[in-house]
């Protein structure tokens, strides 16, 4: 239950923290795309530093989590984030949620309990090598730099959607970085801690991720960015959980199936909740990177 109540808590600070993020970033200048003078236009805005501390705190209360529980087991609950940027884009927007919204809620409400229930994630014996551990780290690292590298080749919403993809694979990777480094407290104390390289790569991997997401955000609708990055960021969670940390999920055909259809479930109910009207309209025409917005 305390990671249950740790979970859906990160989940709402990270959805009000995204939605203020992105309403702040759709007016700064285009010139700044994938650029850290990006985040140095950002912290002028007051509504944007808010959304930044509203996500830190629920990163904080997601590593909370994680050092109680399976990675398996907090992604799919801080993946209702949207559920809580869909409730206050609603209310900012005063748009009803007629039956694409009240559809998606279900589908992720749906997916995220039949995944939770079916797989019954647990902690195990981390035997993972050194090869396994980095060959998957290392693929889904790769796979973040490939979409990073195809997304600054198209246009606006498609640049949104493959940054925050990448920016969700990114993360899903910092929250098991997360998850090592609350296990090394635990075994050797916090003085210990940073003597190995994880601490350092999660901050590393932390900045990068809000670079990704906030030009994301500077380029396109939230409809465009949150559902790829909502989608992303529990895959990779849950492939890291089960690749190297020694997450468990209970491995019986009936089982299996009712964790695929869970997983289908969410992305669809992120998808659909994500392109819901409700959702800030952020920018509204197409602009070639380098130009300015009037202010």
């Amino acid at each position: 239950m305390v990671v249950f109540l740790l979970g859906v808590g990160a989940a709402c600070c990270l959805g009000w923290g995204f939605v203020l993020q992105q309403r702040a970033a759709a007016r700064a200048p285009v010139s700044d795309f994938l650029s850290f003078r990006l985040l140095l236009d950002l912290v002028r805005m007051p509504d944007w530093l808010l959304g930044l501390c509203l996500m830190i705190l629920g990163q904080v209360l997601g590593a909370v989590a994680l050092a109680y529980g399976e990675v398996t087991l907090v992604e799919p609950l801080t993946a209702t984030n949207l559920l809580f940027a869909m409730a206050l884009s609603r209310w900012l927007t005063r748009q009803p949620l007629r039956w694409s919204g009240w559809g998606g809620v279900g589908l992720l409400a749906l997916g995220v309990t039949a995944f939770i229930v079916a797989g019954r994630p647990h902690s195990g014996p981390n035997d993972a090598g050194a090869l396994r551990h980095w060959l998957v780290f290392g693929t889904v690292a790769g796979l973040a730099v490939l979409l990073t590298v195809q997304g600054r080749r198209l246009r606006a919403p498609g640049k949104a959607a493959l940054l925050a993809l990448a920016a969700g694979l990114i993360y899903g990777l910092q929250d098991a970085l997360t998850r090592v480094c609350g296990e090394i407290v635990q075994d050797e104390g916090t003085t210990n801690l940073f003597t190995h390289w994880q601490p350092y790569a999660i901050a590393v991997i932390g900045l990068t991720g809000i670079l990704l997401v906030q030009s994301a955000f500077e380029m396109a609708p939230l409809r465009m960015s949150l559902p790829s990055l909502t989608a992303a960021q529990p895959l990779a969670g849950i492939a890291c959980g089960i690749g190297f940390l020694g997450d468990r999920i209970t491995l019986s055909s009936g089982a299996l199936a009712w964790q695929a259809i869970g997983l289908a479930a969410i992305v669809a109910g992120v998808v659909l909740l994500g392109r819901h009207p409700a959702m800030p309209a952020g920018v509204t025409v197409t602009e070639p990177v380098g130009a300015s917005r009037p202010e």
